[in-house]
């Protein structure tokens, strides 16, 4: 008790009411802040009453003063005007009732209009008269106190006008008075700020006159002024024109002289340069520039809007020159200003292009000596720096793209409709509409010119260029003109046209870049001096490539150095990434190194084309680097497309085969080593140029090679994970991850998918069926498979109609057709053939019905005129009765052989092929399909005459069933003519219709039959001929010595036995076709297994038959009559004991040649 009332303090006596300390403090500090509230709230009550107060007497004086000078200008007599009563009597008052009931407010009232036209009117018959005492602007030339009250009250003057012109458009005036106001204010600002057309100056106040007008040129271009942001708010209401020609634009002489009184006002202050401007406070010339960039610059469709005969004023060095060096200096400044405009614009143009990218538009309209950048002159506009304007450009682009991808467009529905303008042509565009027509405005850049003449204004590169770089800020920085500028400039503006429009923006500029003489070259020669420098004088270390120019920093720009010993753990880290997805332990995966270790030999060879620079991927580059591939690559990959077989293995241009193996070397080691590691959004665009690239590379080569096997394996000798982990991982990543996942993590399935060529084509087979092994398992888990026999297809099947009777029982069943088939033949006599099906009928089944319906006799598939005779869908498919959907189940059919490991006898064309991978194919590729196409459309493509003596249209003619039909390759072909200009066209018109409009849509049938049973993705894992060897297997032949090592004995067979030895001697003594023959006797397949008879399962086997002849037959001569006899399913052959190889020799060949099996036991 004692204790607590120690605690307690007792202020007012023994009679009060005690309380604690802490309570009595928090109670005089919420009284303290109630009082304190108490102030702040009379406070805030006495200031607005002093606000409304001072507006209600301002309001009424401004009244007053306002009917006053409406009284004294109704007695207006010009005769008796002075200077002094324009100052005192009409622009005192009018400035400051105009500025209560017009400034305050932002808008112009109707009841202004007659005062602030009076005002004007009179001032400009001041202006216009040469009495100096009339003259209002002599008082600019007066006493101090005069010059002083002459500046307010022009600034004044200034300010009113432009907040006039800014409301041009949202004023609600009835009628030309707004017109006519708009041009009398644009008329008085103009006079104003122009000395030379005042007419009261003298020889003795010239030079007061000047300063004056510098003054007010001063204000004009300090923020102060706004002049403009209204000049812009002005120009945005005018309207756009898309025709290529300006004259289409009418302007009334009113409008017109408002929009060139508005340009005027804006370009003022840069000519102020050419006085003598001296001392503080005169104007920052960086900071006009910078309100030109931002404000001006940044009008969407700028030129388009503006008369023709304002256009060169803008393009003048004088304007032009000073706006480059400040975006490139102040490029923060400019660009954050920019940005944060963009949250305060509400034009919807903005939500599509930023304001960045209009400014990047217009300077490249301007740059170009078109007028409105339509008709194309072929030059730059005169006195254009390039230097600087290149260096502007790619600055501005790199802003863009990364408003793109961070915050731009593709994050919103790509088919909303948007108001661009209230005043648009058009009304209201898509957005689509609007990145078209902003494309357009990029033009000048797609032209060949254009880079022709940066070449040749270019300075020649310097190999022995200083280690030292210039400072980023120096102005002499951006005034030289490299290779790489020029790289940056277009890789950059690709970019953009890629994004913007993905189908075909690129083409236009790709084109370029691919047809001007000496560009590629170049840009290889830079390249080539770096990645390959034993056979050039500099090294890597003296490259200026590598001393990147945004940084200034060489140590920035130097190509990151690889790990010592990062291949090392190569599979150790896919075996990371299986268990970051999976969540096993390391421990639970096998980790035996399936791949054979290389000798010496193949180390040092694939050490040449395992280029050290780019094995860390695109990470390791500098950004100059990044830029240069980039251009490069995506150049290389569209001129691929159209040089034809000629010129790149015959006239090797534009490159050597030599220099086209190196150029395959670094994209493959590029390629694998980005897939192989993270891949960061910035480097996107490198990798899918090169992915590209490389991948028409490599169908080259695999068409008509070029380059050495050990080549396109060298990247992953090391690192590539084994099978079964490369397999699995493939398979989990596919189903878990998403589609942007494999940016945060290595992704061995990018690498399977993308570059599989970097595993060996025997480790691609076996991943292949490990995946078909995983199916299978999975299937079995999900209840698909329970067990042998179950869930079985039972099909009756007669030997004489066997494609109909497959197509009527299987074709519907789709992805059932994985399920295992038993099959029972008929004999051509309607009798069950003899023998049971535990899957050797299954395996006759599907080679005979490929062997029947890919017959040329059945129509549905002709051989290509080439010497391998190839498949190919026959284009009179179409007209047979469900020819498509036959397509569609010898697809499945196919599908089950790879399926199930069976080997077919026939090998589809190249091109088709190519559509079953899900590639395009091009002109070079006519030749795998008709090679006298092929040299026909080259005869054309090169014919130095007029194609015209040819007669040839845009029309092809098809043959079917003894009818021709004719096809027009675009519409009208037919009355189109083939000439000089279009021949190239027609060229790759007619090779695009054979290579894949005239089989398409039988490759999309036969794709779904297929696809039904294979997964896209495990197809992709082989070229076009791989697939081939993959489904037919090796050579027409058969290797006796390893079949011979892989082959089990039984019933009573050895290796030594007598029969056995005959056996072999006689194999040997077969013909190729004679063996191919046994083999499918015994297997029901003609073809070897694709990676050796190790792998045929069940194993080869010879089975004893036991035959005991009397002695007394031996001895005169008599052997076994007993013919060998078959087990299909089982692959063994049933061989009886023979005792001579002559009569083996003849038995086997009666009994292989028969066409039977079981019958013969």
């Amino acid at each position: 008790m004692d204790e607590h009332r120690k605690q307690q303090v007792s202020l007012r006596g023994s009679s009060a009411k005690e309380i604690t300390r802490d309570a009595l403090l928090e109670k005089v500090s919420q009284e303290r802040e109630l009082r304190s509230y108490a102030r702040r709230a009379v406070a805030a009550a006495f200031f607005i009453q002093r606000v409304w107060r001072r507006y209600k007497v301002t309001k009424m004086a401004a009244l007053k003063l306002q009917e006053e000078w409406d009284s004294v200008l109704a007695n207006y007599n010009a005769s008796g005007v002075s200077a002094t009563w324009i100052s005192n009597v009409v622009l005192r008052p009018f400035l400051f009732f105009i500025g209560v009931s017009t400034i305050r407010h932002q808008k112009i009232q109707s009841k202004e209009i007659d005062c602030m036209q009076k005002c004007f009117r009179i001032l400009l018959e001041s202006l216009n008269s040469t009495d100096s005492k009339k003259n209002f602007c002599s008082f600019a030339m007066g006493t101090l106190e005069e010059r002083r009250i002459w500046l307010y009250q022009a600034r004044k003057l200034i300010s009113l006008s432009v907040f006039i012109l800014g409301e041009f458009d949202k004023c609600h005036v009835v009628g030309q008075d707004i017109v006519v106001l708009t041009t009398l204010v644009m008329r008085l600002v103009v006079f104003l700020t122009d000395s030379k057309a005042w007419k009261s100056i003298t020889d003795n106040n010239k030079q007061d006159a000047d300063m004056a007008v510098r003054n007010l040129v001063y204000f004009m271009g300090s923020c102060k002024s706004g002049i403009y942001k209204y000049i812009r708010r002005y120009i945005c209401t005018l309207d756009v024109s898309f025709s290529s020609k300006k004259n289409n634009i009418v302007q009334t002489d009113d409008k017109l002289l408002i929009t060139a009184s508005a340009v005027t006002l804006a370009l003022r202050p840069f000519h102020l340069t050419n006085f003598d401007v001296s001392g503080p406070g005169m104007l920052d010339v960086d900071d006009v520039a910078v309100q030109y960039c931002v404000f001006l610059l940044t009008i969407p469709w700028l030129a388009q809007r503006l008369p023709a005969v304002i256009i060169p004023a803008l393009k003048h060095k004088c304007i032009l020159l000073p706006c480059f060096q400040n975006v490139l200096i102040l490029k923060e400044r400019i660009l954050t200003e920019m940005s944060e405009m963009n949250q305060s614009e509400i034009h919807f143009s903005f939500k599509v292009i930023p304001p960045v990218g209009w400014a990047l538009a217009n300077i490249i309209c301007l740059a170009s000596g078109s007028e409105n950048g339509s008709a194309d002159p072929g030059r730059f506009s005169q006195g254009l720096d390039c230097a600087s304007y290149v260096h502007v450009v790619i600055t501005l682009a790199e802003n863009l793209l990364g408003w793109i991808e961070n915050v731009g467009w593709m994050k919103e529905t790509h088919d909303i409709q948007i108001d661009v303008y209230a005043d648009h042509p058009h009304g209201t565009e898509t957005t689509h509409g609007l990145k078209m027509s902003y494309l357009d405005l990029l033009r000048p850049v797609c032209q060949q010119w254009h880079l022709t003449n940066l070449l040749a204004l270019m300075k020649t590169y310097s190999f022995t260029h200083s280690v030292e770089t210039m400072p980023p800020n120096n102005i002499e920085y951006f005034q030289k003109l490299e290779l790489i500028d020029v790289a940056y400039f277009y890789s950059y503006l690709l970019r953009i046209f890629s994004v913007l429009n993905p189908t075909l923006g690129s083409l236009p500029i790709l084109n370029m870049l691919s047809f001007t003489p000496g560009f590629l070259i170049n840009l290889w020669g830079a390249l080539e001096s770096i990645f390959f420098p034993g056979n050039n004088l500099v090294t890597e270390r003296d490259h200026p490539i590598y001393v990147s120019k945004n940084s200034g920093k060489r140590k920035d720009g130097i190509l990151v150095k690889k790990e010592k010993g990062a291949n090392k753990d190569g599979v150790n880290k896919w075996v990371n990434v299986l268990n970051k997805v999976t969540g096993k332990s390391q421990a639970g995966i096998d980790l035996v190194d399936s791949h054979p270790k290389p000798s010496q030999d193949d180390n040092d060879s694939c050490d040449v084309w395992d280029i050290e620079p780019l094995k860390c991927g695109p990470q390791g580059l500098s950004k100059d680097m990044t830029c240069l591939l980039h251009l490069f690559f995506a150049t290389y990959s569209h001129l691929l497309l159209i040089l034809d077989d000629i010129e790149f293995y015959e006239k090797q241009v534009p490159f050597t085969l030599e220099r086209q193996r190196r150029i395959a070397s670094m994209l493959n080691t590029l390629v694998y080593n980005g897939l192989s590691h993270s891949i960061g959004q910035q480097n996107r665009p490198l990798m899918d140029s090169a992915i590209r690239c490389l991948h028409l590379m490599y169908e080259r080569d695999c068409r008509h090679p070029f380059c050495p096997p050990v080549l396109w394996l060298s990247p992953a000798r090391k690192s590539r994970p084994p099978i079964s982990v490369a397999a699995r991982t493939h398979e989990v990543l596919s189903a878990n991850l998403k589609a942007d996942d494999d940016l945060t993590i290595p992704s061995v399935d990018s690498v399977i998918t993308t570059t599989p060529h970097v595993f060996p084509f025997e480790e691609r087979v076996e991943m292949f069926r490990e995946f078909i092994m995983m199916d299978k398992a999975s299937r079995k888990m999900a209840g698909e498979v329970a067990g042998p026999g179950s869930r079985s297809i039972e099909i009756v099947i007669r030997r004489g109609h066997i494609v109909e009777d497959g197509f009527q029982q299987l074709s519907s069943l789709g992805s059932r057709l994985k399920s295992s088939i038993h099959v029972s033949f008929l004999s051509e006599c309607g009798l069950p053939e003899a023998g049971l099906d535990y899957g050797g009928l299954s395996k006759e089944f599907l080679t005979d019905i490929s062997k029947a319906a890919f017959a040329p006799e059945y129509g549905l598939f002709s051989q290509t005129s080439t010497s391998d005779r190839l498949l190919i869908p026959n284009a009179s498919a179409r007209y047979i009765e469900n020819g498509i959907q036959m397509i569609e189940f010898l697809g499945r059919v196919v599908g089950k052989a790879l399926y199930e490991g069976i080997l077919l006898d026939y090998s589809f064309s190249h091109v088709f092929v190519q559509k079953l991978l899900g590639r395009y194919s091009f002109l070079d590729e006519l030749s795998t399909l008709d090679p006298e196409l092929y040299r026909n459309l080259m005869y054309v493509k090169h014919y130095d005459g007029d194609v015209k003596e040819i007669s040839l249209d845009f029309t092809v003619t098809e043959e079917s069933f003894g009818k021709r039909h004719v096809v027009e390759l675009k519409p009208g072909g037919k009355d189109v003519s083939v000439t000089n200009e279009n021949k190239m066209q027609y060229v790759h018109a007619i090779a695009d219709y054979k290579l894949n409009r005239q089989i398409l849509s039988f490759a999309n049938a036969f794709y779904r039959g297929l696809t039904d049973l294979i997964s896209p993705s495990w197809l992709k894992l082989f070229n076009a001929s791989e697939f081939n060897q993959l489904l037919s297997g090796g050579n027409h032949d058969i290797d006796i010595d390893d079949l011979r090592n892989n082959t089990r004995y039984t019933g009573g067979f050895s290796e030594g036995s007598r029969t056995i030895k005959i056996f072999w001697e006689v194999i040997r003594d077969f013909e190729p076709e004679e063996r191919c023959m046994l083999l499918k006797f015994v297997t029901s397949c003609s073809r070897a297994p694709l990676l050796g008879f190790k792998h045929m399962q069940p194993a080869f086997t010879i089975h004893k038959v036991a035959c005991d002849v009397p002695l007394w037959a031996t001895i005169g001569g008599q052997d076994v009559d007993r013919l060998p006899s078959a087990s299909t399913c089982y692959n063994t052959l049933k061989l009886p004991t023979y005792k001579r190889s002559s009569t083996l020799r003849a038995k086997l060949l009666y009994a292989i040649s028969s066409n039977a099996g079981f019958e013969l036991s």
